[in-house]
């Protein structure tokens, strides 16, 4: 800290706006130009415009030579007209135009062959001995009984 008491310039009086002066020290009125900014702002206006204009002929470009190299369509959809192109391709899916077949009604149909199946008793092998019964008695057996043990590994 200076212990020398801040002398005024010459004509400026003390408690002025005027603005002090030193040789050593430089004063910035201001950090930016205003001008600077509107040159650059007015600079990507123009690039933006620019690069719009340039994809939208590129994709005029693109468009064009996707039509030209398109390649037709197969007869049988000439043949048949509008009646084909609003059907997906195969193999189609339940439920969309041109399947015959209800999901839901084909749903309860397997659900009830399925359950059918696990309530019936049959043979299906008779010579090597192997039955089928349903799946509720098997539950039953398999408590009673256990299932039976696995032969221990060999060791090598």
């Amino acid at each position: 800290m200076s212990t020398e008491r801040h002398n005024p310039s010459p004509g400026a009086a003390h408690g002025s706006d005027a603005e002090p002066r030193n040789r050593d020290v430089s004063f910035e009125k201001a950090d930016v130009q205003p001008n600077t900014i509107y040159w650059y702002l007015g600079a990507l206006a123009i690039a933006v415009v620019l690069s719009y204009v340039v994809c939208v002929y590129v994709l005029r470009l693109t468009t064009k030579m996707a039509v030209d190299y398109d390649t037709p369509p197969p007869m049988i959809r000439q043949e048949m007209g509008g009646a084909y192109e609003a059907m997906p391709p195969e193999p189609r899916l339940q439920g969309v135009p041109g399947h015959g077949n209800d999901p839901q009604t084909d749903l309860r149909q397997k659900m009830e062959s399925d359950t059918e199946a696990n309530r019936k008793y049959g043979w299906i092998d008779q010579s090597a001995g192997i039955a089928q019964i349903p799946v509720q008695d098997a539950m039953k057996i398999i408590a009673e009984k256990g299932l039976p043990g696995v032969p221990p590994a060999e060791k090598k």
